[in-house]
């Protein structure tokens, strides 16, 4: 018996040094890029029209790289469609987030900052780090910064970019209606926060609604109406005046914004351009790069 009993203990005993070994070579860490290697990612959804990606895409990378020349600056898009189309239609070799990240891997970069130029924290941040961290053992470090409205002073310093840069030319008796994206996420509730921040600072001729979500056209046009206005100025509010600001908002097809507000009897202007043109919007992404870097270490 003790016999059986001595060999079953030494069968369990090469057993577990099996298991031991082949859980530290699944967990061996994986080879970590030159520290002194950084890079910041600037992530952005795209878009296909050239022009306004001069104007803005390309406007706040080269303001990043401007700031922080000891980091190298790439790009990625995640709408593999944009990606897809530029290539085919202008030989422009666009990365995913899937590809920038394999490359800063083959490049051996130690640390990555990863700007996204999100209006906010949605589905497309959460996707973009869902396809990020499967990467994380191959750095040093991942810092993530912030999109563009991510706490009550980034509000609150946008509105001063309206005031200050971006909507200076707006007549009192005129409305500047602001169309957003819109999502299912959660985070949609920053439309509906920006618009209520704007009139509790007094300013009562910006109005926020949202193509594909609340506030939606006509919610947004029935707080229009009720606050006396007549004429309408339409305009994003994107980082680029891409697809949905020319066709959904500007569009002379049925169900635009600009032909809704127009069946409702409004004089209706709209400017296409993207909030990516404004120095203050480059400050904002500059700053939250700033931040990230420098925010204090977790314990």
């Amino acid at each position: 018996m003790k016999k059986i009993v001595t060999l079953v203990l030494a069968a369990l005993t090469v057993l577990t040094l099996a298991a031991c070994s082949s859980t530290a070579a699944d967990t061996k860490t994986a080879e970590v890029g030159d520290l002194a290697k950084k890079a910041i990612l600037v992530v952005s959804f795209g878009t296909s029209y050239n022009d306004t990606r001069a104007l803005t895409i390309d406007a706040i990378e080269k303001a990043i790289a401007d700031e922080y020349s000891d980091y190298e600056v790439r790009r990625a898009f995640t709408s593999q469609i944009i990606i897809d189309k530029l290539k085919e239609r202008d030989k422009l070799d666009i990365k995913n987030v899937d590809q920038a990240m394999q490359q800063l891997v083959a490049d051996k970069v130690g640390t990555l900052v990863v700007q996204p130029t999100h209006i906010m924290n949605g589905f497309e941040f959460d996707e973009m780090k869902a396809s990020i961290e499967p990467y994380a053992e191959n750095f040093d470090s991942i810092i993530y910064s912030a999109p563009l409205l991510s706490s009550v002073e980034d509000y609150m310093t946008l509105i001063e970019a309206f005031e200050n840069e971006i909507a200076t030319d707006v007549p009192k008796d005129t409305a500047l209606v602001l169309m957003g994206h819109g999502t299912e996420h959660f985070a949609n509730a920053t439309y509906a926060a920006l618009d209520y921040m704007f009139k509790d600072k007094g300013i009562n001729n910006i109005f926020v609604g949202t193509v594909e979500s609340y506030p939606d056209l006509d919610t947004v046009i029935k707080h229009v109406k009720d606050a006396g206005f007549t004429k309408v100025i339409l305009e994003p509010l994107m980082v680029v005046a891409g697809d949905h600001a020319n066709n959904d908002m500007a569009g002379d097809e049925e169900g635009s914004w600009k032909t809704a507000f127009k069946a409702e009897g409004f004089e209706v202007e709209c400017v296409l351009r993207g909030l990516g043109e404004f120095s203050s919007i480059h400050d904002m992404y500059v700053q939250h790069v700033y931040n990230a870097i420098n925010a204090p270490a977790e314990e």
